[in-house]
């Protein structure tokens, strides 16, 4: 990431498939890590082996609801905010949830980044800003079209706070774009559903729209 090493980082959804995974790794570098998560999705065992390393700080928080965060973040090198509902289909039952999980949650986060001074602020955004693209393949720098979910919306607002803190309080920041990441410890996804709905009926796979979408 840069040549100053990193020596103690947080991770906002510890607990999660991604998270857990980016735990186990920093920790495997000798870095300290402190683990953030509110287990509304995350699992405990998927912490089974950080939870047993000196260098490992689990700490059971909402983003949303918790307002003392600058305390914790005092000291870091960098934060790793990988938090977020992810619940991308019943966002329409729920049209707060993104707002409040992803974007006011993200803002609470850089607010106490930038208060503790940590300096390197790393997120997980979604390719689901793309929306419906209209060029495809599309390009990282393709213009954004109409948002189709509350949770592409969301994401993309924290984007624009993201690159606001980072010119306006010189905050490093780096914004990765996930698509379908497979692996162990993925417990939900379409990818998922369409293994499911297989298992079901091996002949036939409903999927969203007409079939001849890209």
């Amino acid at each position: 990431m840069t040549s100053k090493k990193l020596e103690r980082v947080a991770v906002t959804g510890a607990a999660g498939f991604i998270g857990s995974t980016l735990v186990d790794s920093l920790l495997n570098q000798g870095i300290e890590v402190l683990g953030i998560d509110n287990f509304s999705t995350g699992r405990i065992e998927f912490l089974k082996d950080a939870l047993d390393n000196a260098r490992f700080t689990l700490l059971n928080k909402d983003l949303y609801l918790d307002e003392n965060l600058v305390a914790e973040f005092i000291g870091l090198d960098a934060i790793f905010h990988l938090a977020a509902n992810a619940d991308v289909r019943f966002g329409p039952d729920h049209p707060g949830k993104d707002l409040e999980q992803n974007t006011i949650a993200t803002h609470k986060v850089l607010e106490a980044a930038r208060i503790a001074g940590v300096k390197k602020f790393i997120f997980s955004s979604t390719g689901s800003v793309y929306g419906e693209a209209v060029v495809v393949p599309t390009p990282e720098d393709a213009p954004f079209p109409i948002q189709t979910s509350l949770y592409g919306a969301s994401k993309l607002a924290c984007e624009g706070l993201i690159s606001a803190y980072a010119e306006s309080f010189g905050i490093q920041t780096w914004i990765f774009r996930f698509v379908s990441i497979l692996g162990p410890r993925y417990t939900h996804g379409h990818v998922f559903d369409f293994y499911k709905q297989l298992l079901k009926q091996p002949d036939h796979l409903n999927v969203l729209g007409n079939g001849h979408q890209k």
